[in-house]
């Protein structure tokens, strides 16, 4: 079982904020303890963690967030941000906390670095601060000049932690993805990239030093995609594959993740390194937007991967060697880069604060929703919908329209695959129309399209296609935040530099492969 730890300075912090805030931190703490601490019979070896992505016109309320992390025993937390008003937001939560710094002159400096630390040091403790990731798959890129740049900046960040005396308890690290391997059929065969090794070497030094973890970050199809498995089954790890991959020693690989992690596990001994932990700080199921990006593959995803985490059994190259891997992600994010259009569509929850789908976040692999966030208002029951009697002799600008609403709002959904790829032309151009009335809180003037649309009290969803009502503009809080560049890659997906087209072909390359 996790350990967990209340620290009476979480309780001196706390007690300066807000009462309503106290409050529901303090009961939501309640129930995680009491149904944590009194199931003495469950033993959670991995630890499942959860990311908290904020690229979305409509957000969660931080104290919310935090309320459904406790209240679905999600011992630890991960936010692309350092931003104070998210820290002050876990104060007093005992989650344990990963922060992300992506602007690298905040600690470019061995000085700079200093005055970081001294301008967040009141939430390192009170937040429950455990790791800091420094930039963002800088050994993907292939810029030598950032490679540098940002192992010298992780490097001032330990050190600046260490001399103020948190270096014990807060790691600073740098998290990349599965694509810098060279590619293989076999883990065993596993090797970094040789044009960025001396800059690796340096950064594994780093983390060796002071005991910080190396950071995998894993997208289950894109890693399919990599390896050229066409066999579905490959990618949920429930021993239900008929791809199966041997390897030295007796190992036995049937799904991706597994295969993925000891990939990794033996990279890294060929460098000398391998005891470093291996944390799997991003994995996710996408539900929109794509063919196989669905409910049903993402419940039956979770339903196998979770248990696999909590089990503590490891792999077949380090067995009995737990994992702790973070859930990617709390909620969608509308935001993301339209290039990846199932990008968009990580979350577990929707922007109201509904579950999708089945996910047992503690790894007991129930079939039970998540917990359903509370006090969450949505905008009145409206739509915005085509006025098909302004359309005759509107042809043109009913497409120019159209092609606007989505440049400014998420039409994702109506990808080849998405839950709305089946609509009609008119359809398509109504829920495009929608989105950008719901994503502007429903101002009327949104609703306008030069004559084209009208707002309607009937709800146009239809079939597996849901046409959304927002939340309401009073329900984001803390959406500006304190300045921090909290957006420098993009603050949910994040998905990695890899053009954007060839990306998509090579993925839809694969999926025909798969369902036909």
């Amino acid at each position: 079982m996790p350990k967990i730890e209340v620290s009476p300075r979480f309780i001196n912090i706390s007690l300066n904020m807000s009462s309503k805030t106290l409050n529901i931190h303090y009961h939501a703490l309640l129930i995680f303890l009491t149904i944590t601490l009194s199931n003495t019979n469950i033993r959670t070896e991995g630890v499942i963690g959860i990311n908290w992505g904020r690229e979305n016109s409509q957000r969660l309320i931080p104290s919310m967030v935090v309320d459904l992390i406790l209240q679905n025993r999600v011992p630890e937390a991960r936010i692309y941000s350092d931003q104070t008003d998210l820290l002050k937001a876990f104060a007093g939560s005992g989650i344990s906390l990963t922060i992300q710094i992506f602007d690298l002159e905040l600690v470019g400096t061995p000085e700079a670095a200093k005055a970081w630390v001294q301008s967040r040091a009141l939430w390192f403790t009170a937040s429950n601060v455990r790791r800091v990731f420094i930039g963002r798959y800088v050994f993907f890129a292939g810029d030598a000049e950032s490679q540098n740049s940002t192992i010298n900046a992780l490097f001032n960040t330990q050190e600046a932690l260490n001399a103020a005396g948190y270096g014990d308890l807060i790691k600073a690290t740098m998290p990349q993805p599965y694509q810098i391997l060279k590619n293989i059929t076999k883990p065993s065969e596993a090797e970094f990239q040789d044009w960025y090794k001396q800059d690796l070497l340096r950064f594994l030094s780093i983390i060796k030093a002071n005991n910080a973890p190396y950071c995998l970050e894993l997208f289950p199809m894109d890693t399919m995609m990599i390896l050229n498995i066409t066999d579905m089954g490959f990618v949920f790890p429930d021993n239900k594959s008929t791809h199966v991959v041997t390897d030295v020693n007796g190992a036995v690989y049937t799904d991706v993740f597994t295969f993925a992690y000891d990939a990794y596990a033996w990279a890294l001994e060929k460098l000398g390194f391998q005891d470093l932990k291996i944390v799997v700080s991003l994995v996710g199921w996408p539900t929109d937007g794509y063919p196989g990006a669905n409910v049903p593959n993402a419940e039956r995803f979770y339903k196998a991967f979770l248990p696999l985490i909590a089990s503590g059994k490891g792999t077949p190259k380090r067995p009995g060697n737990p994992i702790d891997a973070f859930v990617h992600s709390i909620t969608d994010e509308n935001k993301n880069p339209v290039a990846y259009p199932f990008g968009r569509h990580w979350g577990i929850y929707r922007s109201n604060g509904e579950p999708k789908y089945k996910i047992d976040l503690t790894g007991q692999g129930r079939d039970i929703f998540p917990v359903t966030a509370k006090g969450v208002m949505q905008m009145p029951r409206r739509w915005c919908v085509i006025d098909e009697k302004a359309l005759a002799g509107n042809e043109k600008k009913l497409e120019f329209q159209h092609e606007r609403a989505c440049e400014q709002a998420d039409c994702t959904s109506t990808f080849e695959g998405g839950s709305c790829s089946g609509l009609s032309p008119t359809q398509n151009v109504s829920y495009a129309f929608n989105m950008l009335f719901q994503s502007m809180f429903q101002e009327e003037d949104e609703c306008y399209f030069h004559g084209l649309a009208r707002v309607v009290t009937d709800n146009p969803s239809t079939g597996s296609c849901v046409f959304p009502v927002e939340v309401v503009k009073g329900a984001q809080e803390n959406y500006a935040g304190d300045g921090a560049k909290e957006n420098y890659f993009g603050d949910g997906n994040r998905t990695h530099e890899m053009n954007g087209l060839v990306f998509v072909i090579l993925l839809s390359t694969l999926w025909a492969l798969i369902y036909n």
